[in-house]
């Protein structure tokens, strides 16, 4: 699967006790217009994964080669995530990364099983695009778009 190039997202939310939460998913993608859905897969493993199994809300953030380094820190389990990364909280608490490319305000839709992920099913609720061009990850490396079109 390395050999299929896909964008970044950074997926975040808030526990009960107002903990900031989030992971690095590479499996994203638009499932639905009507109503609105996007899906996110998150490893059954993963530290944040209880957290992400209860939210009624998450934020999905499209990445530029910029984050590339906060990406692979999202995606290390125990790493201080949240340091120094310049997200702030939205008037719900949820952590946001303003300089994303794209901003995704998701409710749960559904939860599903997936193997050994969640495929978590978000109803986007509001939506901020940047003019940033996105992170490409191909090869286990991160690549820039030709901006020239």
């Amino acid at each position: 699967m390395a050999s299929f190039p896909s964008g970044v997202t950074i997926v975040t939310t808030t526990d009960e006790d107002s903990r900031w939460w989030g992971f690095t998913a590479t499996s994203f993608c638009s499932v639905s217009m009507d109503p609105p859905l996007v899906l996110v897969c998150l490893a059954g493993g993963a530290e944040c994964h209880p957290v992400f199994g209860r939210a009624q809300r998450w934020i999905v953030h499209v990445i530029h080669p910029e984050h590339a380094e906060l990406a692979l820190r999202f995606a290390t389990r125990g790493a201080d995530k949240f340091a120094d990364a310049g997200f702030v909280a939205d008037e719900r608490g949820l952590p946001v990364l303003p300089r994303a490319c794209v901003t995704l305000d998701c409710t749960k839709y559904a939860r599903h099983p997936g193997g050994d992920h969640t495929i978590l099913l978000g109803r986007v609720e509001n939506t901020r695009v940047g003019e940033e061009l996105p992170a490409v990850y191909f090869r286990r490396r991160f690549h820039l778009l030709d901006s020239a079109r």
